[in-house]
């Protein structure tokens, strides 16, 4: 028989369960988000009457929740209505109306012309560097392919892409121009073909939590981008061997004095790795290893490392949206994490 309480009671047995949406709405200030959502999302319609905008907290809140399981505009339409957690975690009611899926993809790209989603995933963090959470007592620099839907480009298109030129088979089909990512590149990893982008990021050594990020086309080498990642906070850099190069290390030292350089050496010919210099690389990859616990998160609990969009400056805008609800999952865990016995 439906009574009044239904829903409560509901909720309550997800709570029992673990709801890690629940987790994840108490262990951030979405509030503190509102003064530069409010920035951002201006509204210049001063028109009477019509339905009010839907708060800006909980349209970001949507996009947030989006990244955290990597659904399409229209299936996150459905879920939200579907699902009771989903609503708690919105604040969100069985009565109240749910954005459409033309409204969530309106709202996205407000904030990708607005060119400013790094600056909340910056807002997050330096609340995280306040509290403790990050503690910079070593960093860890590494990349990930984010991947998107291979294009039926022919070679000599892609020749010409790269040059900076559009095709004419391409400039002259209306549909195929839209669908073309001109800035995705083809890159290849352990033999398989990838087209996309790089998330190259760099991660708190002791509680994972991503520090800094830059988004490329997928073809530039992970070492490119070292020394834009460092800053003056850091104080020992973890990395693998790719980044290993006496240039990279005058670059990183000129940028930061006394940075201590922890990346794994590899051997060339006539080279070989002594046993001393192989047992300081077992423990460098020790701890180096921990940023693949970040991509493994990404790839198996948020969706998979892909984007679905056309175009550098909406990726941008998706990865920084993926790095920053990342960051917000990770600190959930850390608030909540069982204590050691």
């Amino acid at each position: 028989m439906k009574t009044f309480f239904d829903e409560s009671d509901k909720l309550q047995r997800l709570s029992e369960l673990g709801d890690s949406l629940e987790r994840l709405k108490a262990a951030v200030d979405w509030e503190m988000f509102r003064p530069l959502l409010n920035g951002i999302f201006v509204s210049n319609d001063n028109r009477p009457g019509g339905r009010q905008r839907y708060d800006r907290v909980l349209m970001f809140k949507i996009l947030i929740l989006q990244k955290l399981y990597s659904f399409a505009d229209d299936k996150l339409e459905y879920l939200i209505n579907d699902r009771l957690s989903f609503q708690r975690f919105l604040g969100l009611t069985l009565g109240d109306i749910v954005p459409d899926s033309k409204t969530i993809w309106k709202y996205r790209e407000e904030l990708v012309n607005s060119k400013q989603a790094k600056k909340l995933f910056k807002l997050f963090n330096t609340v995280l560097e306040a509290t403790g959470t990050i503690t910079y007592s070593g960093s860890i620099v590494d990349a990930t392919i984010v991947s998107r839907p291979r294009q039926n480009r022919t070679k000599e298109e892609d020749e010409q892409i790269k040059k900076g030129e559009i095709p004419e088979s391409i400039k002259s089909n209306i549909h195929k121009m839209r669908q073309t990512d001109l800035n995705a590149r083809m890159t290849k990893k352990h033999n398989k073909s990838y087209c996309g982008y790089k998330n190259h990021i760099k991660a708190d050594v002791e509680s994972k939590i991503i520090t800094e990020f830059a988004v490329t086309s997928a073809e530039v080498h992970d070492s490119r981008l070292i020394t834009e990642l460092t800053d003056e906070k850091d104080n020992e850099l973890y990395a693998d061997s790719a980044y290993m190069s006496k240039k990279i290390a005058r670059e990183l030292h000129k940028k930061k004095q006394g940075l201590k350089l922890k990346i794994i050496k590899r051997g060339t010919r006539g080279h070989i790795l002594t046993e001393r210099q192989k047992r300081a690389n077992a423990k460098k990859a020790k701890i180096r290893c921990r940023v693949e616990h970040i991509f493994g998160h990404m790839s198996k609990a948020m969706g998979g490392k892909f984007v679905r969009c056309v175009g550098l400056l909406r990726t941008v805008c998706e990865i920084t949206l993926k790095n920053l609800a990342y960051n917000m999952s990770r600190t959930a865990y850390l608030k909540h994490k069982p204590l050691p016995t």
